[in-house]
């Protein structure tokens, strides 16, 4: 992207040209979107938002505000970045909003983007009652978006977060301390289970590494820029969600019920399994690839899910 003239500057004044011009240049660069932000119009608009210090909900009414000429460079710089280093957003603001609520982010966990959030908004009714949840489980939590937003959502449950990466434990501590949630949200350095103690939950939520190697390679560089430990499980994408549904037993209440985002894999783990009464849950905000066990589930299947460990 080549850095505009002074001309091109002073004739892009309001809000509304630069969250246009940016959407343009967007586009004509072929960037990839799919990290919180669905078309070129949003992602400018975001950038332009963040740089200049404004709430995502700015009324429309100060669309037509001039920047001052220090603004106007801030924010092509920004594009710049954001088209020549194929950086999601999110890595350049150091922020993403999921199920209504701000994390911090960066290149050490994935861009929190599940469609989990609408789930937990719901408070996963009717798959469970709101009063007996106690305790939740979040696998492989990364920034701890899912872990959080499920306090909020259960604020007298229990919430233990887990990841086997150091890395992304440091940044779902920031955003615990950030929601002031320490007393509530537990983070655990753990491969899966193995570390946690023995407990059983209520729910057990996940958005696991679900992508296989050959989808990996060939996905946008924005995808590229994330952990890819946070991406890749293996040749199918099944590595760890086959894990997860064997050793879930153990750990859930006779109620409990277990949510797993499979996104682009599921149709592999259908065809891997195809006698489970796997409930795939719609979005009315858009998603897929999520399904639903009842702790009775995993036990019925259980030893279905283990012979496919070996």
């Amino acid at each position: 992207m080549n850095a505009p003239s002074l001309d091109v500057l002073s004739s892009l004044t309001t809000l509304r040209d630069y969250i246009r011009w940016g959407a343009s240049r967007f586009t004509e660069a072929k960037i990839s979107f799919g990290h919180g932000s669905a078309t070129a119009l949003d992602e400018a608009a975001a950038l332009v938002l963040h740089t200049l210090h404004l709430p995502y909900s700015l009324s429309e009414f100060y669309l037509q505000g001039t920047l001052t000429l220090q603004e106007r460079e801030a924010v092509v710089a920004v594009f710049e970045k954001r088209i020549t280093e194929r950086k999601p957003a999110a890595y350049l603001t150091q922020e993403a909003v999921f199920a209504g609520l701000s994390f911090y982010v960066d290149e050490r966990v994935l861009v929190p983007r599940s469609p989990i959030a609408e789930l937990i908004e719901q408070r996963f009714a009717p798959w469970v009652e709101e009063e007996q949840v106690g305790r939740i489980l979040d696998l492989c939590t990364g920034s701890a978006c899912i872990a959080i937003a499920c306090a909020y959502a259960f604020p007298d449950a229990v919430i233990d977060a887990v990841d086997v990466s150091a890395h992304a434990l440091l940044v779902a501590e920031i955003n615990v301390d950030k929601h002031q949630l320490k007393d509530q949200v537990t983070l655990y350095w753990s491969n899966l289970f193995d570390e946690l103690p023995n407990i059983r939950y209520d729910v057990i939520v996940s958005n696991p590494p679900y992508v296989s190697l050959e989808e990996w390679q060939q996905l946008p560089a924005e995808f590229h820029a994330e952990p890819e430990m946070g991406l890749v499980a293996g040749t199918t994408g099944l590595d760890i969600v086959v894990r997860i549904l064997a050793q879930a037993k153990d750990y859930l209440t006779p109620q409990g019920i277990l949510v797993v985002e499979v996104g682009s894999s599921a149709e592999t783990l259908q065809k891997t399994f195809p006698n489970v009464a796997f409930y795939w849950l719609d979005f009315e905000r858009g998603g897929d690839g999520v399904f639903l066990l009842t702790a009775e589930q995993v036990i019925e299947y259980h030893d279905v899910f283990t012979s496919a460990l070996k």
